[in-house]
This record gives C-alpha cells, sequence and structure tokens, in this order.
C-alpha cells in the first residue's frame, strides 16, 4: 500500500501543478471564496480519482503478464511524449497554454450558466468545471494504470493527497506562483517521472498481488 501511496502521490503532484485544472481553480479563487472553491475542486478530483481506481480493478483481472507490459508500455509512451513536448517548447515558456485554455473554460461557463453568485453555485461550479477538465487527461489514464497492478486504497489515498495540495497551492498562491511556473520544466519533470515509473515496472517483474 505504501508504493501504492507514494507513486500516486508523486505523479499526482507533478503532473498536476500547472495544469489546466490548476488554473481554473486560479482563475475561480480569484472571483469566487476560496474555501468554497477548494472544496468543489477537491470533491471533483476525488471523485474523479475513486472512479479512475474502480476502472483499473476492473482491468486488474486480466492475467497479470499481459497488465505488467501494458504498464511498462503506458507510462514508458507517456513519458516519452512529455519529454518531446518539452523540447519542443521554449526555455522561457511559462504555462501559457494551460492558462488560456482555464479561462476559455471559465468564460464559457460565466455565458452559459449563472451558477457562480451563491456559495451552492460556486460550489457546483468549482466541481462541474474541474470535473469536465480532469475527464480523460494523462493523470487519469496514469491513475487508471496504476490502480490495475497496486494496491488500490494506496492509489486513492495517494491521487486524493496529490489532488488536495496541488488544489491548496493553486487557491492559496495561484495567482503568485502562475507567472512563475516553466511548462517546459514541468512537463520535463514529468516526462521523467513516467519513465521512472516505467523502469520500475520492468524490474519488479510480474506480480500475482497488488503492492
Amino acid at each position: 500500500m505504501l508504493t501504492a501511496f507514494t507513486a500516486t502521490l508523486l505523479l499526482i503532484t507533478i503532473s498536476e501543478l500547472g495544469d489546466k485544472t490548476f488554473f481554473i481553480a486560479v482563475i475561480l479563487s480569484s472571483k469566487y471564496d476560496r474555501k468554497i472553491v477548494f472544496a468543489g475542486v477537491v470533491a471533483a478530483l476525488a471523485t474523479m480519482t475513486v472512479l479512475s481506481v474502480a476502472v483499473g480493478r476492473i482491468f486488474s483481472f486480466l492475467p497479470p503478464i499481459y497488465i505488467h507490459y501494458a504498464e511498462i508500455i503506458l507510462f514508458a509512451l507517456f513519458g516519452f511524449k512529455l519529454l518531446y513536448d518539452a523540447s519542443k517548447m521554449a526555455p522561457e515558456a511559462g504555462s501559457n497554454d494551460e492558462q488560456e485554455e482555464a479561462l476559455e473554460v471559465v468564460k464559457k461557463a460565466d455565458q452559459k450558466f449563472v451558477i457562480g453568485k451563491t456559495k451552492w453555485g460556486t460550489l457546483l461550479e468549482s466541481f462541474i468545471l474541474t470535473f469536465a477538465a480532469e475527464w480523460g487527461d494523462r493523470t487519469q489514464i496514469a491513475t487508471i494504470a496504476l490502480a490495475t497492478f497496486h494496491n488500490p486504497y494506496g492509489v486513492i489515498l495517494g491521487g486524493i493527497v496529490g489532488h488536495t495540495i496541488c488544489a491548496a497551492i493553486a487557491v492559496l498562491g495561484g495567482k503568485l506562483i502562475a507567472g512563475r511556473l516553466s511548462e517546459r520544466t514541468i512537463t520535463a519533470i514529468g516526462g521523467c517521472l513516467f519513465l521512472v515509473f516505467s523502469a520500475i515496472a520492468l524490474f519488479e517483474g510480474v506480480r500475482s498481488t497488488p503492492a
């Protein structure tokens, strides 16, 4: 369980910092009550984590040898893709792309729905926008992969703690660090981390029981 918790915590914390969901939390917390936004964001990410783990446990019934090599290949592909993306970014590049996407998401929501006027409205908007932004994200896929081969409770706990850390940073000090985040650096670190997990899976070999 400790292995699953640590791996998921590291993966989520590094991958989500400066992600679109991070900037959605930054933008919403600048408009509405920070505590309400934080609660909505964490609730959405916790829900997504539990759903991802549930999907992962379905795949865990496949033969261990298939799961083993799928984990190695998936994490390796993620790692090389992120390193390739980082190599194409300018050294001084910030997280402008993610910020612009987040701004567009919040802008469209404000145009379609006037739900942020009350506490419940703010909570609902924070939950919906965060959940939608996280759906299909690489961290969701990675969480599914981790839950397929590792202790599900450790993955859930590590994922929720990692998401909570990132949400707290976004809500409390997001505006201060947003302009200092280097998209290239974060992408490269994320790519290296995925490759490390792929290598660990390769050297660990096939296990018959979750760890």
